[in-house]
């Protein structure tokens, strides 16, 4: 049984697509209730993790603004999150990586403490987010470790979030009283109605 607590966990804050159902704008610096999409997310994400990296592929500075380091996926093409999670297990000193996507301005505020808990139950190196019993992906804590296994998987072409942590048999997390939190914005229609 591990025994890992919060201040070994690095928060990433996945803001590295193309927002191409947004219309090719960076979701994340997109206006909710007049603030940023990314400082709703960092808001709630920041007290749960003792560091913060934004993983983005465009408009580095404009996201530097937010007082967090910057770090671009080391795989080119826009491969998607699980090249996000691969940057930041590749950047940090911490035994521990939470994901969570720029556009999910509502995430629980007791996610990192949910997820560690599985990880200490258990003797897995993943821990996901679940609603229903479907799994929520993005939202993982990940164990350094899994690094191998991860580098592995996209070296021979897998994108897919969700089958790489089925792969190394992540444990999933039931959010089932906490199902709106993951409610997340794809499109202009999204944001307008989230925001009202």
């Amino acid at each position: 049984m591990a025994d890992y607590s919060v201040t070994q966990i690095t928060g990433v804050i996945l803001a590295g697509g193309r927002g191409q159902r947004m219309g090719g704008v960076e979701k994340g610096l997109q206006l909710l209730q007049g603030k940023p999409l990314l400082t709703h997310v960092l808001e709630r994400l920041q007290p749960q993790v003792s560091q913060v990296l934004i993983n983005a592929n465009r408009n580095a500075e404009r996201y530097a603004a937010f007082g967090h380091p910057v770090i671009a996926d080391l795989i080119t093409g826009y491969a998607g999150p699980l090249a996000g999670l691969h940057a930041a297990l590749s950047a940090v000193t911490s035994d521990l990586v939470l994901t969570v996507p720029c556009d999910s301005p509502s995430l629980p505020h007791d996610l990192a403490s949910r997820l560690i808990d599985a990880l200490n139950a258990g003797s897995v190196r993943v821990a996901v987010a679940s609603v229903e019993s479907k799994a929520e992906p993005a939202f993982c804590l990940v164990h350094r470790s899994a690094l191998s296994s991860l580098s592995a998987y996209l070296a021979a072409g897998g994108r897919k979030m969700g089958a790489w942590q089925d792969s190394v048999n992540a444990c999933r997390v039931n959010f089932d009283d906490q199902a709106t939190a993951f409610r997340n914005i794809n499109s202009p229609d999204d944001l307008a109605e989230f925001g009202q």
